[in-house]
């Protein structure tokens, strides 16, 4: 129970934006919202059905990924496609706004499985105009650093 009253706020605020903008984070949402944050690192799909199965028996491969694939559009988790998982989004001061596109950058590290969001719109402007050198127009990008964190560097 202490994790639950540890996201609250961070889930309250999650409602409120969904709601202020006509969408509803229904109690099955929240309760993928509370396991990846929870998770405090990438959680497969799968993985998130096991733990939720615990509060929700019936629930099914499907209900997971509906309900990831609303918390991806309304801006309020990532994918790190690499791990094939999810993460929650941490760019502070971001309102969440649906399909959100605000510059975001993965640090995984490869010993410990650490994931780091990092937002540097200098490295999203970087890949743009790389892009439009070449007559391409880039509608999304996300870059995914594989590495040792300084954790592990320094073990």
């Amino acid at each position: 129970m202490a994790a639950v009253q540890e996201h609250s706020s961070e889930l309250d605020a999650a409602a409120a934006a969904c709601a202020a903008r006509g969408a509803r984070l229904t109690d099955l949402r929240r309760d993928v919202l509370r396991l990846v944050l929870e998770a405090g690192q990438p959680i497969g799909a799968y993985a998130l059905l096991d733990r939720l199965k615990a509060d929700r028996s019936g629930a099914a491969p499907p209900t997971v990924y509906r309900a990831l694939d609303f918390l991806l559009e309304q801006g309020l988790i990532h994918k790190v496609e690499r791990l094939n998982a999810f993460i929650a989004c941490t760019e502070h001061g971001h309102d969440h706004a649906p399909g959100h596109s605000h510059p975001h950058q993965f640090l995984i590290c490869g010993r410990c499985g650490v994931t780091a969001e990092i937002a540097d719109p200098a490295v999203t402007e970087a890949l743009a105009a790389a892009a439009r050198a070449q007559g391409f127009m880039a509608t999304r990008a996300t870059v995914e650093i594989e590495g040792v964190c300084a954790t592990c560097a320094a073990g």
